[in-house]
């Protein structure tokens, strides 16, 4: 079976993924997953850390409650057992192991890269001047971008095994060149 390629994956994602905001967000995801793979994995990672990125909420939108069986098992028909199973063990509270640096990756850049989405938004400059400091201590404040769940993100940078400052800094320099198509410029 052939590797699905970016293509197919962001056809996919546009199927069963209407709104704009959550689109950007897997676009998002997927820019730091890639960064991710160099850091994290290797460069032979990098279509698979890019893929998992842009996937991991495909079918939120349509089957929240389902969420995330229906990308998991459409990656497997597809042979992309390695993506699948980073897509299922994305949130801690599903119990899936995390056992492969994607499985740490996705965990470690899907929350923290909305959260930091998030930030800039509400920022006159956007993310041209974010801080890692500043992202901290918004983490710090529950009532803004309430839906990020911050046991996520620090679960995700211990299993990870980097210091919450150094990965949010690592998040910001790679959406940064992309800050213009992400609207966070």
């Amino acid at each position: 079976m052939e590797p699905l390629t970016r293509d197919q994956a962001w056809a996919q994602l546009c199927i069963w993924t209407e709104t704009e905001s959550l689109r950007k967000h897997a676009r998002a995801v997927e820019i730091v997953m890639t960064a991710a793979a160099a850091r994290y994995g290797s460069p032979d990672d990098e279509r698979a850390f890019a893929i998992a990125g842009m996937l991991h909420d495909a079918d939120y939108e349509k089957w929240p409650d389902e969420h995330p069986n229906r990308i998991v098992a459409w990656l497997r028909e597809r042979g992309e057992e390695s993506v699948a199973h980073a897509v299922s063990a994305h949130y801690t509270k599903w119990g899936v192991a995390h056992e492969s640096a994607l499985d740490k990756a996705l965990l470690a850049c899907d929350e923290l890269t909305g959260f930091i989405v998030a930030c800039c938004r509400v920022r006159a400059d956007g993310i041209a001047s974010l801080a890692p400091a500043s992202v901290a201590k918004k983490l710090k404040e529950k009532s803004f971008a309430a839906k990020v769940e911050r046991a996520e993100v620090h679960a995700g940078v211990e299993k990870l095994g980097v210091r919450l400052e150094d990965h949010i800094q690592f998040i910001i320099d790679a959406l940064k060149p992309r800050a213009a198509e992400l609207g966070i410029g």
